[in-house]
């Protein structure tokens, strides 16, 4: 039999050594498993990264995370529950007052990570709290309703008193006392002035007024809500398209426009757009991860972020611009400034990377591109409702930096052993006492895509497609079974009865 264009090809190249760690620097503290992928259907791939495995252009790697210094959990979010929060409502805002009135916010720029951390808002300062003018207490109350009582009031700036303010020392009493003059004779009471009366019986008749208003008020509201029809509420919260959809002004100093195009096969607006968008990948290189001006090479952007294993697919019930993997640029007044590589696949918008202008960084274009993919993978939901999730890559607990993935609520965590969905407000607790953890707390469950039989294992052997029992029959020399046992355990069985496994 042989291999078609709807097949998977891959070429396992195992675990191997460690290798220096990104996130905390680790010389040979990294751990994974890789294989070259010459080809990959967007379902193969979907399956594959719902058992941990990501890629880099046509590389594919599955970290080991029992065995890394820096677990990478995979993340997804659901888009069609998500509500921003108070700080990606400010990024939001940041964006709609720099387009309508010019102003590039000052700041320092983003660390350098697909998506920009954002600082909780509870690491923000408590908010002094000052009582209104209009708020009188109790004692001041019955100052203004009893003339007996009276309130000295002193400069709080002033600590020191003066005058007829300086306190007289008692020494047979812990207390001191004020001065006051003697009374000067009068023609006494006012007749006219209501008797002065008890604290005590003032209260009580506040608080008998107190008791009739409530009953009062009740008794309105209850005739309200059995004459009057139901009605929607309209302190709903602001939706997250309602912010990208604002509406601005002619007169506005600068025009936004996010373009997707197609980048394997790379349809023409890529190809046109190809130069501009390499140069802000070599500036943000440069600026953001401080490569030096001769690493970020052509060839290296196309590699790393241009070349894709996936075949595009179209589908009736799909999303109208098809599966696979696309650019998603923004566009400032006809030039590019960011660029966010992601993939359209039959369950989910997967983000890659992104990159932009450093010259923008004030703008948190990271978190910004986030919540536009959300926005954009609610769209594709209602034209395939089976794509209902954003993925956002890994989430790494044990590195601070790497935790703002965690933001975007409601999200879920992979449990490493189970491969199974579970949400990150189960996961964290786990995290906080292991860098490796098991989320699934089941025990019972293990991995339902475990393998079964290695001998139908689909293998590509001088252009000819077998299962692996014909092939290790033709195989000479030492035995690959288990290297080939290690993969199959590593992409299910499913994957491994339709992916071929390339063999020399």
């Amino acid at each position: 039999m042989a291999a078609n264009s709807s097949n998977s090809i891959v070429e396992y190249f195992g675990g191997g050594d460690g290798y220096r760690c990104g996130y905390c620097k680790n010389e040979k503290g990294n751990f994974s498993h890789g294989m070259w992928s010459h080809a990959m259907t967007v379902q193969d791939y979907q399956d594959l990264i719902d058992r941990g495995w990501r890629r880099s252009g046509k590389y594919v790697y599955k970290p080991t995370l029992n065995k890394t210094c820096c677990p990478q959990y995979t993340i997804r979010c659901d888009p069609v529950k998500f509500q921003p929060s108070k700080s990606h409502k400010k990024i939001l805002k940041k964006m709609i007052k720099f387009i309508s009135k010019g102003e590039l916010p000052k700041g320092p720029g983003e660390p350098g990570e697909p998506m920009d951390s954002v600082c909780e808002e509870s690491g923000a300062r408590q908010p002094s709290i000052k009582m209104p003018k209009s708020a009188i207490t109790d004692i001041q109350k019955e100052a203004l309703e009893c003339p007996a009582i009276t309130i000295v009031k002193r400069n709080e700036a002033d600590t020191t008193p003066t005058g007829s303010e300086l306190p007289r020392k008692d020494p047979g009493s812990v207390l001191d006392r004020r001065t006051t003059p003697a009374p000067k004779p009068g023609i006494g009471s006012d007749p006219n002035r209501p008797p002065c009366r008890k604290a005590k019986d003032l209260r009580k008749e506040r608080r008998h007024q107190k008791e009739q208003l409530k009953h009062s008020i009740v008794g309105v509201f209850a005739t309200l809500i059995t004459s009057s029809p139901p009605s929607t509420p309209t302190n709903q919260p602001k939706a997250l398209e309602d912010f990208l959809t604002e509406t601005f002004a002619d007169s506005s100093s600068h025009c936004l426009e996010v373009r997707l195009v197609r980048s394997n096969p790379p349809c023409p607006q890529f190809k046109a757009s190809f130069d501009a968008s390499y140069q802000v990948y070599k500036l943000y290189q440069m600026a953001i991860h401080k490569d030096p001006p001769d690493k970020p090479s052509e060839s290296q952007f196309r590699r790393f972020l241009c070349d894709s294993p996936l075949e595009a697919k179209y589908s009736a019930d799909g999303p109208e611009m098809g599966y696979g993997s696309f650019h998603q640029q923004y566009w400032l007044d006809g030039q590019i400034v960011a660029v966010g590589v992601i993939d359209i696949l039959p369950t989910c918008v997967s983000s890659v990377y992104l990159y932009y202008h450093p010259d923008f960084a004030s703008l948190s274009l990271g978190s910004y591109s986030a919540l536009r993919e959300i926005a954009f993978t609610r769209k594709l939901h209602k034209q395939s409702p089976k794509l209902s999730h954003y993925y956002l890559g890994f989430y790494i607990h044990s590195c601070p930096k790497m935790r703002y993935k965690g933001q975007y609520r409601p999200s879920d965590l992979l449990c490493p052993e189970t491969y199974v969905w579970v949400p990150i407000e189960q996961c964290l607790p786990h995290l906080e006492s292991s860098r490796y953890a098991r989320f699934n707390q089941n025990l019972d469950e293990g991995d339902a895509q475990v393998l079964k039989d290695v001998g139908r294992i689909l293998v590509l052997h001088r252009r000819t497609v077998m299962p692996y029992t014909v092939y290790s029959r033709k195989r000479k020399g030492s035995s690959d079974e288990t290297e080939v046992q290690e993969f199959a355990s590593l992409v299910g069985q499913n994957c491994a009865e339709r992916i071929l496994l390339y063999r020399a």
